[in-house]
């Protein structure tokens, strides 16, 4: 009769889920070394191109061209961005003809930090960025804002900081909007920092070709931005970290700052695509201009979300429009 040998005991439970614990963290533990050496290798292959300012603390990143004595736009990008966005776009190019062009890397984008300890709602944002135009000695210019930096345009003017806005597809009114709750996962404490050191960048990586798509949408993606947008820099931590802050304050923003929009005794122009699949047009931009006394609404026929790639000049006539000192009378 053949002896068969006995089965080797199982390990007990405590011993797997020790061993499960110790690959979990060695995988975690890879996965941030890997994000970290291509964060610092975006970082040498795109390097700041601005200068730095002080302000409350922190290193501001901005761009600047034109003439220093010209009448001054401060362009204002949106979630996920930077200001490398409207020089891609040829915006920048353009009005720098005429105007002292200045764009900012909001904090925890491009290249300014986002320092932890303060919500960085659209009006924190707003009175940092204030701070830094009284540094370099500018008051009341025209404020350019896209998509989420739409809401920082719109607190700037409220306190006071703008001669005249231009508003470009963005997100002003607060609106129901269930796509915002994943990403603002990473505006977590802990789990935010754990998953946008992690999983977040390697799963953002192969998403993003299709969130570009959308945001071009009904359009192609242009040229210029697929040339001069640094897109491996939206992919470290700290930027999809700041992003996903920006997302979780959106709403609460917009409902902070919407009911005194009424009181905006200013030009304001308003401009947005109707065929925009990452705003609402009519719920965002034709509302907003309805609730503003001195405004005017120009949407674009068959244009999506990234209106200052795809109508560059239609954008930056209605900036020199804006600009242009008043008619007498």
């Amino acid at each position: 009769m053949p002896i068969f040998p006995s089965p080797a005991p199982s390990p007990p439970p405590a011993t797997r889920t020790g061993a499960l614990l110790l690959g979990a963290a060695v995988a975690l533990g890879a996965m941030a070394l890997f994000n970290h050496a291509a964060s610092r290798a975006a970082e040498r292959r795109h390097p700041p191109r601005g200068r730095f300012l002080r302000v409350e603390g922190l290193d501001l990143h901005y761009l600047e061209q034109g003439d220093p004595g010209a009448p001054v736009v401060v362009l204002v990008h949106g979630n996920g961005a930077m200001a490398e966005d409207f020089a891609a776009s040829g915006l920048m190019d353009r009005l720098a003809a005429r105007h002292r062009v200045i764009a900012f890397d909001r904090p925890g984008f491009g290249y300014t930090p986002r320092p932890r300890g303060r919500v960085w709602s659209a009006d924190a944002q707003a009175e940092l960025l204030l701070a830094a135009l009284r540094q370099l000695g500018i008051a009341k210019p025209v404020l350019v804002g896209h998509s989420w930096g739409v809401l920082v345009a719109l607190a700037m003017a409220l306190r006071g900081g703008a001669g005249a806005l231009v508003l470009l597809g963005g997100y002003a009114l607060p609106q129901p909007r269930p796509d915002v709750l994943p990403p603002s996962l990473l505006a977590l404490p802990l789990l935010g920092d754990l998953l946008s050191h992690t999983v977040a960048p390697l799963l953002n990586r192969p998403l993003l070709p299709a969130l570009l798509r959308r945001l071009f949408a009904p359009r192609h993606i242009t040229q210029g931005f697929r040339i001069g947008f640094p897109t491996e820099l939206v992919l470290r931590p700290g930027s999809l970290r700041a992003s996903g802050g920006d997302t979780a304050l959106m709403i609460p923003s917009a409902a902070a700052l919407s009911p005194h929009y009424g009181g905006l005794d200013l030009p304001v122009t308003i401009m947005a695509g109707t065929g925009d699949r990452i705003v609402d047009t009519a719920r965002q931009s034709a509302a907003l201009h309805r609730r503003l006394p001195r405004s005017r609404f120009l949407p674009l026929e068959d244009a999506g979300h990234m209106i200052h790639h795809t109508h560059t000049g239609a954008v930056a006539e209605a900036v020199e429009s804006a600009a242009a000192p008043p008619p007498p009378g």
